[in-house]
């Protein structure tokens, strides 16, 4: 054997015993005795709320990465007062709705075994495939939190954050540049509030109304969609206007010509931290999709709650 391949043989291995010493009981198979119909119910139930509500899968995202990034994949995000705060509050009702649909089921067939906390990664990774996006592989057998994860304002990324606190933010969490920028790529689908862009697209400074960032004809069509959003704060606009339903590189391609949505979209061009990586997943669709499959399962295994350090909840808005 050569000497190359016993050092990939080598660093294998200490992976694997790194996740099986971090992550506890997680596996690929954890169901499989305890709940078979676990894959079943999970890929018709997603399926389904998907295709009667396209929404669906961003909204998920958002939860997803709105549990984990705090600092622990454990459904906290479910509980009163986190999922209340002002951060979460615009979570989409499509990813509640999906997740207490398949707890109600799981339920029903294999009453107190499936975890809220592996219901949303779960759901998040199959409704990742299902718009064309990369896999990452699914590591099942996290605990729920036994109560809600306090948020404070520097918790999560803002549309008004500047690059330098959102790489921070991230980097609190250990995590590269590269992984911040392979994640932001998640804006490739779903939409924002136009009270969350209102600021740079009417009253940007004292000098100019909009922010020159954009692309002139794409702030005005900007304003004139949002124009009412004072009297209806249900009002928003797609993240990407040109495949808004598609998981695909388009997002980075349009940070290029101008046409990020959000302020955190729109610095990342322009950075010159970030700015290299916007223009390589441009250019290299599978590229990016690789990196962002590696930073999710990153994501994913994040402060994983296992044995008695989490419980199983029968529901998932209320501990045990």
């Amino acid at each position: 054997m050569s000497s190359d391949r016993r050092h990939c043989l080598l660093l294998l291995s200490l992976i694997v015993v790194s996740l099986t010493a971090v992550h506890g009981r997680l596996s690929l198979d954890y169901y499989s005795k305890t709940c078979p119909d676990f894959p079943n119910i999970l890929l018709s139930t997603v399926t389904s709320k998907q295709l009667s509500t396209p929404t669906t899968a961003a909204a998920l995202l958002r939860l997803f990465l709105h549990d984990c990034l705090p600092g622990s994949c454990d459904s906290s995000v479910l509980l009163s007062p986190e999922r209340s705060s002002d951060i979460n509050l615009s979570l989409p009702g499509d990813a509640f709705d999906l997740i207490f649909r398949l707890k109600s089921s799981l339920e029903i067939s294999c009453p107190s075994v499936v975890s809220c906390s592996d219901i949303i990664v779960a759901s998040a990774h199959h409704l990742l495939v299902i718009l064309g996006g990369p896999h990452f592989p699914l590591y099942l057998g996290r605990k729920d939190s036994f109560s809600p994860f306090p948020i404070s304002p520097d918790t999560l990324p803002l549309p008004d954050m500047t690059v330098s606190e959102v790489i921070a933010l991230f980097g609190k969490r250990g995590f590269s540049v590269r992984e911040m920028v392979a994640l932001s790529g998640a804006h490739t689908v779903g939409f924002s509030h136009c009270s969350s862009l209102a600021k740079d697209i009417y009253n940007f400074s004292s000098s100019a109304a909009t922010d020159p960032r954009y692309n002139a004809r794409f702030a005005e069509g900007l304003r004139s969609a949002c124009r009412n959003y004072k009297k209806d704060p249900t009002l928003a606009v797609f993240n990407d206007i040109m495949t808004p339903g598609k998981f695909d590189n388009e997002y980075f391609k349009n940070l290029e010509r101008g046409l990020g949505v959000l302020g955190t979209d729109r610095g990342m061009a322009g950075d010159e931290r970030t700015k290299g990586f916007v223009e390589m997943y441009a250019k290299d669709q599978d590229l990016w999709f690789k990196d962002f499959g590696n930073a999710m399962l990153k994501v994913s295994l994040m402060g994983i709650k296992a044995g008695r350090a989490g419980e199983i909840r029968r529901r998932c808005d209320v501990s045990n």
